[in-house]
Order: C-alpha cells, then sequence, then structure tokens
C-alpha cells in the first residue's frame, strides 16, 4: 500500500472553517442523541417491575461508562471550535494554497 495523495482543492478558508463548525454542530447532535437514549435506558429500567438492585447498578455503571465517553468527546469537539475562536474570515475569499 502507498502513501495516499492529497490531492490540492479550491475551497476556500471560510469555506473550510465553516465545513469544520458544521461537522462540530452534526457531531454534536450525535452525541445528544446518544445522551437521550441513555436516559431512556434508565428510565425503562426503573419503571421495570421486579427488577434487582444489582441490574440497576449495572445499568447506571454503563451508562455512567457512556457519559464518561461522550464527555471526553464534548472536550475534543470544544478543541476543534476554539482554533475558530479569534478567527476572522475576509469578505472577499480566495481559494487556500
Amino acid at each position: 500500500m502507498g502513501m495516499p495523495v492529497i490531492t490540492p482543492s479550491n475551497t476556500t478558508r471560510t469555506q473550510a472553517i465553516t465545513d469544520i463548525i458544521q461537522s462540530v454542530a452534526l457531531q454534536e447532535t450525535a452525541l445528544s442523541h446518544i445522551l437521550n437514549a441513555e436516559g431512556e435506558k434508565i428510565q425503562k429500567m426503573v419503571a421495570m417491575k421486579d427488577v434487582s438492585a444489582e441490574v440497576l447498578l449495572a445499568t447506571n455503571k454503563s451508562v455512567e461508562s457512556m457519559v464518561n465517553a461522550v464527555s471526553r468527546l464534548e472536550m475534543i469537539l470544544h478543541s476543534k471550535l476554539a482554533i475558530f475562536q479569534d478567527c476572522l474570515c475576509e469578505k472577499v475569499d480566495k481559494p487556500m494554497e
């Protein structure tokens, strides 16, 4: 397998930044769906009749693990956005070189 070849594109700086911010927004949406599903999991387990404490604790541990993973991903996404915190894009954009 050879080295990948990256060809230059005509994408403007503004468009590249916009694409990155949009990708972060989509990832945030996906993470919110994951957290919502974890909340629903807990609600279903608590609503079950005759559920044991061990099962509830195992469910809680599973949800806690997922929340921690989402938290780590949130920090990464925050770092991506922080790169552009002081970014001012010109109104007339030239393709990136």
